[in-house]
């Protein structure tokens, strides 16, 4: 039997990517082999229940959704994460994947929009960027760099240039971390320096103060 270890699924507006604002369920996998310094869900880390494939897509359908995002945690931590995406796929809906990108791609859906991160030095896990995982994204991904401090910034836009990102997917994401780092004084240094990146911030937590079931 395919078995999920799930925290929760809910209905909302996407917070972040290039879907932003647009209805979404959301499918928590518990579970993370990654303790990022600004991690927002902590409490994916333990717990959860068990569902299986059936009752999860039963429950997604109830929604009746377009999209559907994938997120964690990190849930390709589970291996029935990969017959997920592709059941998810094969109801028709547009599935997205948010990954920390410390775990292979490799046999993810090719219809699954995957969002990756790479993690920047103040996360304190960007030893676990698995740079092979770059030449796995196709141009319907993003990557996303979520951004604290100066530092973090500069680095992030010497893996722009090394790896060529603007040019391998569709879209790269710079977020300032939440707490960490004014909005607009990123927003700043991405005009001045006129990077090819989307800025972004969690829409979510502006809305509804990064309660959980959002």
């Amino acid at each position: 039997m395919t078995d999920l270890r799930l925290t929760e699924i809910f209905y909302s507006l996407q917070g972040e990517t290039r879907t932003v604002g647009l209805p979404t369920v959301f499918v928590r996998l518990t579970g993370c082999p990654l303790r990022c310094a600004y991690c927002d869900t902590e409490y994916a880390f333990h717990g959860g229940e068990k569902w299986s494939l059936q009752a999860i897509q039963e429950k997604v359908a109830s929604y009746h959704p377009r999209y559907v995002t994938v997120t964690g945690g990190e849930p390709l931590a589970q291996p029935n994460c990969w017959p997920l995406l592709t059941a998810l796929c094969d109801q028709g809906y547009e599935v997205s994947l948010e990954t920390s990108g410390a775990i292979s791609l490799l046999g993810v859906d090719s219809r699954v929009v995957k969002v990756m991160d790479l993690k920047t030095p103040a996360s304190n896990e960007m030893s676990r960027n698995l740079y092979e995982n770059i030449e796995l994204l196709s141009p319907q991904d993003q990557i996303k760099f979520v951004i604290c401090d100066r530092k973090d910034y500069e680095w992030a836009r010497f893996k722009l240039d090394e790896h060529r990102l603007v040019d391998r997917v569709d879209e790269v994401l710079f977020s300032p971390s939440f707490g960490q780092i004014e909005s607009a004084e990123l927003a700043e240094w991405i005009l001045a320096d006129n990077l090819p990146v989307r800025f972004q911030v969690q829409l979510h937590k502006l809305l509804w103060n990064d309660a959980a079931g959002h």
